[in-house]
């Protein structure tokens, strides 16, 4: 399986996403101009200009109409997906850390950071028409964070709940009535880099800082498995259609020069998503992985790297075939 290498960004990659279909992928990076692939050949559609600041954060809607990313550059922006022009701004008062769209596509959220003053909040914004005064709308909801920033986020069911991730490692659930807490979990002991739901949004993934991986229940924060590695985890994605998940991650990026890169294990982790056994690794980036993400038809995955790289991986036959003795 000799995998596509996209080489369209000059920094690192921070996020990775298919859209529904998986047709498109669609990457950030530290540079100032998110990329869009064809994921069948690895041809680049376009770039999405106008950023003045590192992209950290990006996603699609259900239907591939609008894109939206957040930056350091204090916007959130939302993009005309066939076209590439900028439909709507919206300026915040610190870094935007996070973004999502909702699964009607009806709604987005979006994150800052605590930063000079400014507290860590929750803006869910209405993007039914997206039009020039979208950036002086109010939005629909605004939940300050007190304590720990959100450093990942997720829609919950039927667009009712919103998860989010935190420096802590502790997992909210809040409620897009009220803006209240439902429910929190305290399993990870450091920051949650990322979380991801698998295809039938009944549970999620989460990759933290503290050398695990996490499945939790989507209603009731459960914790159901943990993938143990011994490196920070960046990123991980459940298969649409097997039982195994991928874990990306590797040692902190400033550590990186200090090691030899073996020691930095710069490989894909796959588990199995039941056992939480490793059965397979996939080596090839020059630093760590920042973002990984599944194939909606789950026969390839994509990885997106600190080298500034993404290589897209379709799967072989034998690991179809591969099978736990049990």
């Amino acid at each position: 399986m000799k995998p596509l290498m996209l080489h369209g960004h000059e920094r690192a990659i921070t996020q990775i996403k298919y859209n529904r279909e998986g047709d498109l992928l669609f990457s950030s990076a530290k540079d100032h101009s998110p990329n869009v692939w064809y994921s069948l050949n690895g041809e680049r559609l376009g770039t999405f200009n106008g950023h003045s600041g590192a992209v950290w954060t990006l996603d699609i809607d259900w239907q591939t109409r609008f894109f939206m990313s957040g930056a350091a550059d204090f916007t959130l922006r939302i993009w005309d997906c066939s076209t590439g022009t900028q439909l709507g701004n919206i300026v915040t008062r610190s870094s935007v850390r996070t973004c999502a769209f909702s699964y009607s596509g009806n709604m987005a959220v979006f994150t800052t950071d605590k930063a000079m003053g400014h507290p860590c909040e929750i803006f869910v914004v209405d993007t039914r028409n997206i039009d020039s005064s979208f950036s002086d709308n109010d939005p629909i909801m605004r939940i300050p964070i007190s304590d720990s920033k959100v450093t990942s986020i997720l829609w919950g069911a039927l667009d009712e709940t919103i998860l989010t991730g935190h420096e802590d490692g502790t997992v909210k659930i809040w409620d897009l009535q009220s803006g209240k807490e439902l429910a929190k979990a305290r399993e990870h002991t450091n920051s949650v880099n990322d979380m991801q739901m698998n295809k039938d949004q009944s549970m999620f993934i989460t990759a933290s800082k503290d050398n695990t991986a996490r499945l939790f229940d989507a209603n009731n924060l459960m914790a159901l498995k943990v993938y143990k590695t011994e490196r920070p985890v960046n990123s991980a994605a459940i298969s649409p259609i097997l039982d195994h998940v991928v874990l990306g991650g590797g040692q902190e990026a400033m550590d990186v020069t200090t090691t030899s890169t073996r020691i930095g294990k710069f490989d894909s982790r796959f588990f199995h998503l039941v056992f939480e056994e490793e059965f397979g690794r996939v080596k090839g980036h020059f630093g760590p992985i920042n973002s990984v993400a599944f194939h909606p038809d789950g026969k390839s995955y994509s990885s997106g790297g600190e080298d500034g790289y993404v290589r897209v991986h379709t799967f072989d036959q034998s690991y179809y075939e591969f099978n736990f003795d049990y």
